[in-house]
């Protein structure tokens, strides 16, 4: 071979290579294909638009070829609203009822969806929902319907719950709360027709409820009596409250002047008995006195006994003033001269 021709060949060669290398720098970026983490995944060729369900992909960047994309199914939760659903109570009455859920796609069972609903699966949810609201809700009347609230929402959540999800317990029963639900069957002994439409519905919100509008004249017009009843039951039983109370502090009272009463007359029973003890002490120091004076003064004559005696009387009383009358004894003394 020639020089020429291995300098031919060898331009041959660096061209497949460069144009090799070219189509890898120009197919591999292609061949990649990402989800959110909102999303899930089967891979989806684009030259034919078939679909493979043999593997179910979630977020990440995947290595499926040019020729492949994802048909996108969605992974976080479907909020759905159902306004103003109309149902049945057991007393044959109509009344709307307004409910609120959210719902996540089961990745394990997202090849049965697809084969079943493909992407047009919310419809079948919301109708699914509607139809289970429906049935719970025609075994209450309509005043449970108020006063059970709790428990109408718990029926109808658990109604939606088995309608959408079916009733087989889930690989982990950890993942929420009705995952294996009480009663629930097991996995091993699960049909698809056992799984609902595939889906989980985690949370559940009852919201208002509608009743017929003389119905619900008539409810408040049954709540207005009974609060009047209480309102009067009150009153009855403040007034009793009050003549208790009167009687009791009337009671007090009495107690109270009972032994005002009685220190009172304690309070005159000691006064005079002191006043008597001071009398009786008082005449007896003063008899004791007059005896010593008189001993001692020898003071024997009764009658200067008692004279000294009225005049020492005499002197104690405030009202009188005792004198002597000397211009009497002075003109008596002149006269005698």
């Amino acid at each position: 071979m020639s020089s020429s021709d291995e300098k031919c060949v060898c331009v041959i060669v660096l061209g497949g290579v460069v144009v090799v290398g070219g189509l890898l720098v120009i197919l591999l970026p292609m061949s990649f294909s990402g989800l959110e983490y909102y999303e899930y995944g089967f891979a989806k060729q684009k030259s034919t638009g078939s679909v493979s369900v043999d593997a179910v992909y979630s977020v990440g960047k995947h290595f499926l070829g040019p020729d492949y994309e994802f048909k996108v199914f969605q992974a976080d939760a479907h909020h759905l609203t159902l306004s103003r659903i109309k149902a049945f109570t057991s007393d044959r009455l109509e009344v709307q009822v307004t409910v609120y859920l959210q719902y996540f796609l089961r990745k394990s069972d997202l090849p049965a969806l697809h084969k079943r609903f493909d992407l047009y699966y919310e419809d079948v949810m919301k109708n699914s929902a509607v139809d289970a609201v429906k049935g719970a809700i025609t075994i209450y009347t309509t005043r449970e319907l108020i006063s059970e609230r709790v428990k109408v929402e718990e029926d109808l959540y658990k109604a939606v719950r088995e309608r959408l999800g079916g009733t087989c317990c889930q690989s982990n029963c950890k993942a929420w709360k009705f995952a294996c639900s009480p009663g629930c069957k097991r996995k091993e002994l699960c049909t698809e027709n056992d799984k609902g439409v595939f889906a989980d519905v985690r949370y559940f919100q009852m919201g208002q409820v509608y009743i017929p509008s003389d119905v619900e004249e008539r409810f408040l017009r049954q709540l207005t009596l009974k609060e009047d009843s209480e309102r009067e039951k009150l009153l009855q039983k403040a007034q009793v409250e009050r003549k208790i109370t009167s009687s009791q502090v009337q009671k007090i009272k009495n107690v109270a002047q009972e032994v005002r009463e009685e220190a009172q007359a304690q309070s005159n029973l000691i006064k005079v008995t002191s006043s008597a003890n001071y009398t009786v002490t008082i005449e007896s120091a003063r008899g004791q006195g007059l005896t010593t004076l008189y001993r001692e003064l020898r003071i024997t004559n009764q009658i200067h006994k008692n004279s000294f005696d009225y005049l020492r009387t005499l002197r104690g009383l405030d009202n009188v003033w005792l004198t002597v009358d000397f211009d009497q004894r002075i003109a008596g003394s002149f006269g005698k001269n």
